[in-house]
């Protein structure tokens, strides 16, 4: 390589910067423009430079769109319509929710294609890009329920997850700062760190997705009298559907990511925290299925058991992050402790509550009681 003179004048994209500073200080407008439009003309001539600055272009224009804010107002609306859709004029509010639920993935969809187009990485780099990419795979499970089931309990749990977790995303930058950063060299991507991000986040994912639909039926049928048979059973089907994905997607997802691990590291498996915990969400999922078809649960032991599977991911997707041990270390290590703990603390007292007597609850009660 040719050696570097330390005399020479920088380049003429270097001495714009202070000189656009000098004119904005001194408020020449004239002066300003025409330099910066000399300087965007040097970028234009340059092939190399031209593509990061159409791209800086995009991501200004993300930035000023904000496709999540947006996201956030439209699961919420919908929420409040499909709620109200129960007390009167059900059919028009039902399908408005289903409208806004479409539009709303829409625009997550292209909020989340954007932020993989302006970093150049899979969908799934941190805690922050995590929680969006499992809004996303939620909305789009919960979808697909309502489109079998059509009880319009798959649109109620699709706002209220949606808005949850673009809520939690926005509290996550706050830790995080920058979440369109460079990655370290060890994120490197490739195709086993890309497809082992996707498919174990889908499987953190739909866990996430039956446990709360256990919470609905267990909150339901315990302080509501809507949790008739049909919706029960209902119920009961689309978690345990949603369980089956989570079991397909969490242990494959954790053999690609020993794949890549001993592309990058050496080794297979080095029983990380990290590792860890994705094979305590894989054995969460297997614990209930087995637990189903071995006949040792139903339809309140699936809920109860849903739950602790979100417990156990929430685990593997927040707290192994918290130890600040381990080659997956990468994410805020402070802050979260609290947070955990208050969600398990809700977690494990609606768990609890799944376990007390059928006669106690509500809708079981209405259920055995004689019709007057």
């Amino acid at each position: 390589e040719d050696a570097i003179d330390p005399n020479a004048a920088p380049p003429a994209a270097v001495r714009a910067f202070p000189l656009l500073k000098q004119q904005y200080a001194q408020n020449q407008p004239d002066a300003f423009n025409s330099t910066l439009a000399g300087y965007l003309s040097s970028l234009a001539d340059n092939p190399l430079a031209a593509h990061p600055a159409s791209k800086a272009r995009f991501e200004a224009w993300f930035n000023t769109f904000d496709p999540f804010l947006r996201c956030k107002a439209l699961y919420v609306t919908a929420f409040v319509l499909i709620c109200c859709s129960w007390l009167g004029y059900t059919r028009p509010l039902y399908r408005s929710a289903i409208a806004l639920v479409l539009l709303s993935l829409a625009v997550h969809t292209l909020g989340l294609v954007s932020r993989i187009y302006i970093s150049g990485r899979p969908p799934v780099t941190n805690l922050t890009s995590a929680s969006i990419f499992i809004a996303w795979a939620c909305i789009l499970m919960t979808l697909g329920l309502e489109y079998f089931f059509r009880n319009s309990i798959g649109l109620l749990v699709a706002g209220a997850l949606g808005f949850c977790s673009l809520l939690m995303a926005d509290s996550l930058t706050v830790l995080e700062g920058d979440t369109l950063k460079v990655l370290q060299a060890v994120l490197d991507t490739n195709f086993w760190l890309a497809t082992h991000v996707v498919c174990v986040t889908l499987g953190y994912a739909a866990t996430i997705l039956a446990g709360i639909l256990g919470t609905v039926y267990i909150l339901g049928g315990l302080f509501t009298s809507s949790m008739d048979k049909t919706r029960s059973r209902d119920l009961t089907r689309m978690t345990y559907g949603i369980v089956c994905f989570a079991m397909l997607f969490s242990f494959v997802g954790t053999v690609l990511g020993g794949i890549w691990a001993d592309q990058s590291w050496g080794r297979f498996w080095g029983w990380d925290s990290k590792e860890n915990g994705a094979v305590l969400v894989v054995l969460a999922n297997a614990i209930l299925l087995h637990a189903r078809w071995g006949g040792l649960v139903r339809e309140r032991g699936i809920a109860v058991l849903s739950i602790f599977g979100v417990m156990i991911t929430q685990w593997s997707f927040f707290g192994t992050n918290q130890l600040g041990i381990g080659l997956h270390a990468y994410a805020p290590t402070e802050g979260l402790w609290a947070t955990l703990m208050i969600a398990w603390g809700i977690e494990l007292s609606i768990l609890l509550a799944g376990l007390i007597p059928l006669p106690a609850w509500r809708s079981f009660r209405l259920r055995s009681e004689p019709a007057s």
